[in-house]
């Protein structure tokens, strides 16, 4: 029997082939999971050609049933878009992206899947906010998500310190959104000083008493006559650094003193400091430039002659009458001159540039820069020896 070649055709038409995945990962036990498995999924489903640092498999069938993969992504830049995606699934259905009522807002910024089949498929918002399950849900992804980070710090702590830099944004903005999360995390949170060595709160504030010991053993007798028992206890300083190209003098100057700071380089570090200084009343933090400490000064103070002479001198060259200057003595002779800025006039700038309220004074809250001369140095002496100079002007420009 002859075959028309229309027939032929129909019967070499391929029929369309499912492009959803039966067994999906997350459904899978962590145990049958490979490596390879868990990168090829993050590539296919979120279109990242990053390799994620590393994941947790959530597993659970007791007292609800949720299954689901959190990967932590590679941040490779403060600019980076930290923005990522969960996709809530209910029996391998999707639901929906970001699901802000079941997932914890600060684990947004991770990129996975989450399958619980006790969800409706017909996500209605306001009735997850008043839903007390869902909110069991969230508190155990966040329980999950804790455990695995303090774990990890306990067992591995190379591995954790070498993930830091990069997760430590999200760790930080989940202190400040969920106070549970914040209280498993606390001790957990690592601060890497200008050696590299990365140290906990209790390490900063351990070293900075151990220095602030030496200074306090010689004003005893100032304070043995103290008797009120009410006054405020002296709060401990942890000094820190935002660019360590910017701030390398100060830094150079820190390292000559034998003191130590901690490296704060991400947008949310202002806000994190803030939340820490509020959970605990003792401790203080401020950039490296904020002010001279005790240890960058010789004693003795530049007599007033000179201090006025100065003061004029810069004044009237840079054409800044209500610039403030100060000299001091620094035991670096070869530093010229700093600048400073108190440490509550910088944080109300860091916050306005945030809101980005760039039409109002920096100056209206109180403070403003500070430009510090060291009068040991040459040009300094110079300048305070021979004001009318004709050299003067560039030197105080520069």
């Amino acid at each position: 029997v002859e075959v028309s070649p229309a027939k032929d055709k129909v019967k070499i038409n391929k029929r369309p082939v499912s492009l959803s995945d039966t067994n999906p990962l997350w459904m899978k036990h962590p145990n049958e999971c490979t490596d390879e498995e868990y990168k090829e999924f993050y590539r296919k489903v979120f279109m990242d050609y990053k390799e994620p640092l590393f994941w947790i498999h959530l597993n659970m069938d007791y007292p609800f049933n949720l299954k689901g993969i959190l990967y932590f992504p590679k941040i490779r830049t403060e600019y980076d878009s930290i923005e990522g995606t969960i996709k809530l699934y209910n029996n391998q259905v999707f639901i929906a992206d970001n699901i802000k009522e079941v997932i914890p807002e600060f684990l947004l910024l991770l990129k996975g899947v989450i399958d619980c089949p006790d969800l409706p498929l017909n996500v209605s918002r306001s009735a997850l906010q008043n839903d007390g399950f869902v909110k069991k849900i969230s508190e155990y992804i966040t329980k999950k998500v804790a455990d695995k980070l303090t774990g990890m710090c306990k067992t591995d702590r190379e591995s954790y310190e070498k993930y830091w830099d990069d997760i430590s944004p999200f760790i930080k903005f989940g202190c400040i959104k969920d106070a549970k999360f914040g209280e498993k995390m606390n001790d957990y949170i690592l601060f890497k000083n200008l050696d590299g060595k990365y140290l906990t709160l209790k390490d900063c504030i351990e070293e900075n008493k151990k220095e602030e010991t030496k200074e306090t053993e010689a004003k005893t007798e100032e304070k043995a006559s103290e008797e009120n028992k009410d006054e405020e206890p002296e709060k401990t300083v942890i000094y820190y650094v935002t660019d360590e190209v910017q701030q390398s003098q100060y830094i150079n100057m820190f390292r000559e003193a034998g003191k130590d700071a901690v490296i704060l380089k991400h947008v949310i570090d202002s806000q994190f400091i803030s939340h820490l200084e509020q959970q605990d009343q003792t401790i203080q933090f401020k950039r490296i430039d904020a002010d001279l400490t005790e240890e960058l000064r010789e004693d003795g103070e530049t007599d007033e002659a000179t201090v006025k002479t100065l003061t004029e001198v810069f004044r009237k060259n840079l054409g800044k009458d209500k610039l403030e200057v100060k000299v001091e003595k620094l035991k670096n002779e070869g530093t010229a001159a700093m600048i400073t800025l108190p440490e509550e006039s910088r944080r109300m700038q860091d916050m306005m540039k945030m809101y980005n309220m760039y039409g109002m004074d920096p100056n209206m809250f109180g403070g403003q820069e500070v430009l510090v001369l060291n009068a040991n140095h040459p040009l300094v002496k110079f300048i305070a020896e021979n004001p009318e100079s004709e050299h003067v002007p560039v030197i105080c420009e520069q």
